[in-house]
């Protein structure tokens, strides 16, 4: 399976990057190619030091679509729609939302846009057929990057496609140890998104790092 990651070079695009490519043939996607090919450079740099196969290559983001069968769109939400606005080619591809609507004042707060989540935004500009999910929504930026650390987390995966939704949770459950569990529908997908800024804020409060949530 081809996982192309559109914002592949940011933070989280970098280390979904390469804690996906052992299992899936990855296809890092940005605005410069350039920039995709050097991350995918130090990101098989980094794999090969901790003995561990790695399939990443580099390119612009809509060859990153054009290729891949399941799209993870690693972009801020205030970038969300701007950047879909220049791609195409979503048609019958499996969409993942990791995406947050959220700022920053004295603290976190959740600002959904008109449609009530990021998801159900990024499914209005989407194709009819575009198979959207949600996951990866609660995991802090700078854990993908810690390769050597586990990510112990749970994580909730919302969709309307229930094939794709299945699809979306074995690729989680790849990831060190995360555990995918069943959100419901892109309707509740507020619910989800709203949790980043409430860990956010908890860790803010309680002097604690890297808040996540688990199901037990």
């Amino acid at each position: 399976m081809k996982i192309g990651i559109v914002g592949g070079t940011g933070d989280i695009g970098e280390g979904m990057a390469m804690r996906l490519s052992p299992y899936y043939d990855v296809i890092v996607g940005s605005r410069e190619q350039d920039k995709a090919e050097a991350t995918c450079t130090m990101g098989r740099e980094q794999m090969t030091k901790r003995g561990k196969p790695c399939s990443m290559k580099g390119v612009t983001n809509q060859e990153a679509v054009d290729a891949a069968d399941v799209i993870i769109l690693a972009i801020p939400f205030k970038h969300a729609a701007s950047t879909l606005a220049t791609l195409h080619g979503f048609e019958n591809k499996i969409v993942v939302s990791p995406v947050n609507p959220m700022e920053k004042t004295d603290h976190f707060i959740f600002v959904p846009p008109a449609e009530g989540s990021a998801a159900l935004m990024i499914r209005r500009i989407l194709p009819k057929d575009a198979r959207l999910c949600t996951a990866f929504n609660t995991i802090a930026a700078n854990k993908w990057k810690a390769l050597d650390e586990e990510l112990e987390y749970s994580v909730p995966v919302c969709g309307d496609d229930a094939e794709a939704k299945k699809i979306v949770m074995d690729i989680v459950n790849k990831v060190s140890r995360l555990k995918a569990f069943d959100a419901g529908p892109l309707a509740v997908s507020s619910m989800v998104e709203s949790l980043t800024p409430l860990l956010l804020n908890i860790a803010r409060y309680n002097k604690m790092r890297d808040v996540g949530i688990q199901f037990r």
